[in-house]
């Protein structure tokens, strides 16, 4: 677990690397730093795996920027890293060829907002959390919400979700349409503004989820939602995780238009109550929450309570005051700071699957097993309404055999899922760190994926040693 053996052994020409460099200092200046305190920020990796430093890193302002970058990395045949906030996941900043990069965090505001249209476009550094208090004084607000105040050109690379996806989806369902620079420096636009088309191949998709190995982008269209009338949200204990997830379940058959729905197991929650002055009951635990009419919100908490009383839910609490609400989204943020000021000096290797929900209760309750077999130190959270969770095992990297057990945790899991006819990851992306998985989840297509990198990025400049076989 402290190497990353699918990377290859190939390292770019050291002369044309050089050249790169010289001519990307003088066409950039100061925004050129090749400093090993920024180099190695920019192989931040909230991870187990390695830190691989880029060699030098570029602040990007415009796609122009981007574009004249990665012309010259081209020419030279240098690797190119998209850098937005840092936040992702599965080592997919890192640099294991070394080369440049574009950290695209000065590319952050707010192009134009179509409230008519329900869109707007934005650069691919604006985060999230920038956006929606951009839209606040327009009733709008967009819903992706992956926990970490991320970049929204990341979260489109890396398809990201999070607690809201159960209603609003994911990114793969919310980018209408991206710019982005593609391997030989050119500028395409996926697509326009229409809410559908039958005009070609998918192009916005593809690029959705292809962790930069395809393209950078530089800016993003994205669906906009009006705020609801109504928001309630609720905090509801069970007996064991297995009555959580039927009850989930069961909310979710029944066709409660739920906004979000999340479990904690009882050590999270108890991880939680020490890290946020909270006074939970350290059990099993769903934060629940509705978007809605005054009516709707209404119905809907009734019917939920009923099946959560016929689970052996109690002790629910409801928060309608957005300071409350606030609050209890607050402390289910801050989980991950959570597990790690539980078990000082421990990394946090945060690792996620999904699977279709009628196999959530099980898959869960068998990583239990795993986790109680293995004798580790692993919560469990997820967004589960739509069959994701994850578990993070809280290691002492210098314990050779607690790193075993926990990399034989996470090899159980990511197997078991895609038996489920799941996946290894149901956001937190490929990277490095799950690209061991995608032979065995997507067989054949795995190849075929491999010949569209080809085709589109044949000198493998873009984002290498990710997603993709070498």
């Amino acid at each position: 677990m402290n190497s990353v053996s699918s990377v290859s052994h190939y390292s770019p020409d050291h002369a044309g690397l050089q050249k790169a460099l010289g001519v990307l200092k003088q066409r950039f200046g100061e925004l050129f730093q090749d400093s090993n305190a920024l180099r190695e920020q920019h192989a931040h990796t909230t991870t187990y795996l390695p830190l691989q430093m880029p060699d030098a890193v570029i602040f990007a302002e415009s796609t122009q920027d981007v574009q004249d970058a990665i012309r010259t990395c081209a020419e030279y045949k240098v690797p190119v890293i998209a850098f937005g906030t840092g936040t992702s996941l599965e080592g997919g900043v890192n640099a294991p060829y070394g080369g440049i990069s574009i950290d695209v965090s000065r590319m952050d505001k707010v192009l134009k907002v179509n409230s008519e249209d329900l869109d707007c476009v934005v650069q691919a550094g604006c985060t999230r959390e920038a956006l929606n208090v951009y839209l606040r004084d327009t009733g709008l607000f967009f819903p992706i919400d992956p926990g970490a105040n991320a970049s929204l050109g990341g979260m489109a690379a890396t398809r990201a979700s999070g607690t809201n996806a159960v209603r609003y989806g994911t990114m793969k369902d919310n980018v209408v349409n991206v710019t982005a620079v593609m391997p030989n420096g050119e500028v395409i636009r996926t697509a326009g503004r229409a809410k559908k088309t039958s005009a070609g191949y998918d192009l916005t998709r593809l690029l959705v989820g292809s962790e930069g190995t395809l393209g950078i982008i530089t800016e993003l269209t994205l669906k906009l939602y009006g705020v609801p009338e109504n928001i309630s949200a609720g905090v509801c204990q069970f007996p064991s995780v297995d009555a959580a997830c039927q009850t989930t379940i069961q909310a979710m058959q029944v066709g409660i238009p739920i906004a979000r729905i999340e479990l904690l197991d009882g050590l999270q929650v108890k991880m939680v109550n020490a890290y946020s002055h909270l006074d939970y009951a350290e059990e099993p635990t769903l934060f629940v929450e509705f978007h809605g009419s005054n009516a709707g919100v209404a119905e809907q908490i009734e019917f939920f309570t009923e099946i959560a009383a016929q689970n052996g839910g109690s002790g629910i609490q409801w928060a309608e005051k957005s300071e409350d609400r606030n609050r209890l989204w607050k402390a289910r943020h801050n989980a991950y700071f959570a597990m790690l000021a539980y078990r000082p000096g421990a990394s946090g290797i945060a690792t996620d699957a999904c699977v279709p929900i009628s196999r959530l209760a099980e898959c869960v309750a068998e990583t239990q097993k795993d986790i109680a077999e293995l004798d580790l130190i692993a919560p469990i959270i997820g967004h589960v309404g739509d069959g994701n969770f994850h578990c993070t095992p809280l290691i002492m990297m210098d314990d050779k055999d607690e790193v075993r057990r926990a990399e034989i945790m996470i090899k159980r899991l990511a197997e078991r899922a895609i038996a489920m006819d799941g996946t290894c990851t149901g956001e937190h992306g490929v990277g490095q760190g799950k690209r061991k998985y995608m032979e065995l989840e997507h067989g054949s297509g795995w190849a075929f994926m491999s010949a569209i990198k080809k085709a589109i990025d044949p000198d493998n400049i873009m984002n290498p040693g990710k997603v993709i076989a070498d």
